[in-house]
């Protein structure tokens, strides 16, 4: 389904807010995987908005980054940053919290509870 600019204003601006996916989703008619895959593509990361700052998390900075899955070990975190493909494509590779696929900081962007969601 495509997206139309007024759309993708909508997402760019609810996003910067620091609104769930979920929220997007529903002030859109789209479903939330749709939102979360569109603002990747749009470069709408944890990097790029205020998500982690609001909840007070920073991922720690890695010199190098994995660009392949096969480049991860279980230990690292398995977020994708960019799209595949293009240019720059990677993985975060910071650590990975516990029984998690995701660093702290990704963790707060990817798992939510429902009392938050229901709070933005």
């Amino acid at each position: 389904m495509a997206w139309t600019d007024g759309e993708v204003a909508i997402l760019e601006a609810m996003w910067g807010e620091g609104r769930s996916a979920r929220n997007i989703a529903g002030k859109l008619g789209k479903t939330r995987n749709a939102v979360i895959g569109k603002a990747n593509r749009l470069g709408l990361s944890h990097n790029s908005g205020p998500r982690p700052a609001v909840r007070g998390v920073q991922p720690p900075r890695r010199k190098e980054h994995p660009s392949s899955p096969l480049d991860l070990t279980e230990r690292m975190c398995r977020w994708p940053i960019g799209h595949p493909g293009e240019p720059g494509f990677h993985f975060c590779g910071n650590p990975h919290v516990p029984g998690r696929p995701y660093c702290e900081a990704h963790c707060a962007i990817a798992y939510r509870s429902r009392t938050s969601e229901v709070a933005a």
